[in-house]
């Protein structure tokens, strides 16, 4: 039996989609070690174009990239974001690895050697410092090969198959993505990009990239948060805060109660809504809107506790508007990073 130097190795990444870069990285894995763990970030999220594939489809194209015969040596979970608690995600992390490796390991009286393996292109890499317990390899990038610059092209709606053949995909993959090209959720994100896109046009002569100031108002009651459904795009048919941009002579709180009444007719006054805010916070991850870089201020507004929940309907930029029992919220249905705003403030 070959002597490896780790048990387990483990690769995280969002592989949206999964690709030859990706691909290195597992042989390289498999080579060093028993098993390989891949753990699929963002995972339970909307379909958006930075997120076309769900759990399932990467899982898929993953395994079916590796042969038969080393298939059972992959371990894959999802693994959700927590973009404004990194503690949170790193026990995440730690906690999902733990399971597979007691669940996995041949050998329980004596200690897994548990390895990072991955390769740091840029910023977004950070997270192979934070696991100073286990090991770390580093892969070198193949060809520059760019994610986000498939998804682009992929989602052009131009030249499907040739795009596919020219990209640098597993073979499987481009068989998976010209089948996915024929469904509905394809044509969506293909809408949605071209609506980025001419969004962008509006700001492409500026001296710098703009960054827009937005509110988002975050309405509690008896266990219940006020959510409208978006009718436009970006984010057409998600459940979102009421918010928006914030107008040139507005204070961020009036702008915050301004877009609540206009997207919901919540017929709370607005000396009640202001007395009953309980805390308010800025929101930046820079990925958190596809619109550009969004910084967003959101105010939690608790209201007393009541038998009746307000009556509210949809109005303006939402196609309806709603109150969800907080323990309904699925961030599989939710804008941009809305869920993750209301778990932080309605936990801190």
């Amino acid at each position: 039996m070959k002597d490896y130097q780790y048990d387990f190795l483990v690769f995280i990444g969002r592989f949206q989609p999964f690709h030859l870069g990706h691909l290195k990285v597992i042989e390289t894995g498999l080579s060093m070690a028993k098993q390989v763990i891949c753990l699929c970030g963002s995972a339970h999220l909307p379909r958006t174009l930075r997120n076309p594939f769900n759990f399932a489809e990467r899982e898929a194209m993953i395994r079916q990239s590796v042969p038969v015969q080393q298939q059972e040596r992959l371990l894959l979970a999802p693994l959700m974001d927590t973009p404004y608690n990194d503690e949170l995600w790193i026990r995440n992390v730690q906690s999902t690895v733990l399971g597979l490796v007691a669940a996995h390991h041949v050998t329980p009286y004596q200690p897994a050697k548990i390895g990072l393996i991955g390769h740091s292109k840029d910023h977004t890499s950070y997270y192979l410092k934070l696991f100073p317990q286990w090991g770390n390899v580093s892969v070198d990038n193949v060809d520059g090969i760019n994610a986000t610059a498939i998804r682009q092209q992929f989602f052009s709606h131009h030249n499907i198959s040739t795009s596919l053949e020219q990209s640098a995909l597993p073979d499987n993959v481009k068989t998976l993505l010209q089948a996915f090209a024929a469904q509905a959720d394809y044509h969506a994100i293909v809408n949605e990009q071209a609506f980025i896109a001419n969004y962008h046009k509006q700001w492409e002569n500026t001296p710098y990239p703009p960054t827009f100031v937005t509110v988002d108002a975050v309405v509690v009651q008896s266990g219940h948060v006020l959510l409208v459904e978006r009718k436009a795009y970006p984010g057409k048919g998600l459940l979102a805060l009421p918010g928006g941009f914030i107008g040139q002579n507005e204070r961020l709180i009036d702008a915050c109660l301004r877009e609540l009444r206009e997207e919901t007719r919540l017929k709370v006054p607005a000396p009640v809504l202001k007395g009953h805010v309980k805390q308010n916070r800025v929101f930046d991850d820079p990925n958190r809107s596809t619109r550009g870089r969004t910084i967003t201020h959101a105010f939690y507004i608790e209201l007393e506790a009541d038998t009746q929940l307000p009556k509210v309907r949809g109005g303006d930029d939402a196609r309806h508007a709603k109150w969800v029992g907080l323990a309904d919220l699925d961030p599989r249905h939710m804008y941009d990073d809305h869920y993750f705003i209301i778990q932080e403030l309605i936990n801190s």
